[in-house]
């Protein structure tokens, strides 16, 4: 039988443990909804621009803004891994960890033995997790999140551009959680560069723009915004899944101190029981041995 301290002292512990709970749930769904509308007014535009810019990159060259379009031998690789700066938030932070494993060991593993695959890491957790293999992460942006703009964005996507026309590397690819809804979050690995036309598009049904006031001045303004663009909304679908994620745990969390509260309270009460039936039986016990 559990000693009544020790339960007074769990039921204490559990219950102070789902108040911290059931408020960190309340502050993430209030956090979310903000989250939510930023990232579903931006998908659109986002969208709408991605696909001008996959038009425009099947008929550019370099001196037109195509650098960011050039296709080369996938020797060196740029990631950008995007987790939370904080935990209790489920399977969120792991599942972007896991996916960065498997793309190094799996679909890049060659240039991953020669060491040509690094890391740009935005957010905490992920910062220290691959920081333990040294030289794999080349930068870390974990403030971005302290003051989510798209002026704060526009200097990270700009370094990675850069390195990219550079011919630092050959591929970009961008790891991020997106938003589905506040019980649903999916991992996504999108590539960011270089910019390839749609798939399915032919010469037959690309879109042909009438550039005004004049056509290269309005792509190498149009190309990197849209490439900032990308970034920004991967770093919103992110945000937003980082607060639902959160609220589920802390849901889930709340509910199993709620069941746990009761298997305590039970075993308190029994506890409490079976010692006043103690006292009593050491009481008649007493009582009889007096009349003896």
């Amino acid at each position: 039988m559990p000693n009544l301290k020790e339960v007074r002292n769990r039921i204490t512990s559990v219950s102070s443990t789902q108040q911290i709970t059931s408020a960190m749930k309340m502050v993430s769904a209030a956090k979310l909804r903000r989250a939510q509308d930023a990232v579903t007014r931006l998908r659109p535009y986002s969208a709408k621009l991605r696909e001008i810019l996959e038009n425009l990159s099947a008929s550019l060259d370099a001196a037109e803004g195509g650098q960011y379009s050039v296709k080369r031998e996938p020797n060196k690789i740029l990631i950008i891994a995007i987790t939370s700066n904080r935990g209790l938030c489920g399977g969120f932070n792991a599942n972007i960890i896991k996916l960065a494993n498997r793309l190094m060991n799996e679909e890049f593993a060659a240039q991953h033995k020669k060491g040509n695959v690094k890391l740009v890491t935005i957010g905490k957790k992920g910062t220290d997790y691959f920081k333990k293999n040294p030289g794999l992460v080349i930068s870390s942006h974990n403030e971005v999140f302290d003051n989510l703009t798209f002026e704060s964005v526009s200097p990270v996507a700009q370094s990675i551009m850069g390195k990219f026309a550079d011919a630092e590397f050959d591929k970009v690819v961008v790891l991020y959680n997106q938003f589905r809804n506040a019980a649903v979050q999916i991992p996504t690995n999108e590539d960011y560069l270089p910019v390839e036309p749609p798939k399915s598009a032919n010469k037959s049904n690309q879109v042909d723009y009438i550039f005004e006031p004049e056509k290269n001045a309005i792509i190498q303004d149009l190309i990197p915004k849209s490439l900032k663009v990308q970034l920004f909304k991967a770093l919103l679908d992110s945000m937003a899944a980082e607060h639902g994620a959160r609220m589920t745990a802390m849901h889930k969390a709340t509910d199993n101190a709620k069941e746990l509260l009761k298997a305590l309270k039970l075993s308190y009460n029994k506890a409490r029981q079976a010692a006043i039936t103690n006292e009593i039986l050491e009481i008649v016990s007493g009582a009889n041995a007096l009349k003896g």
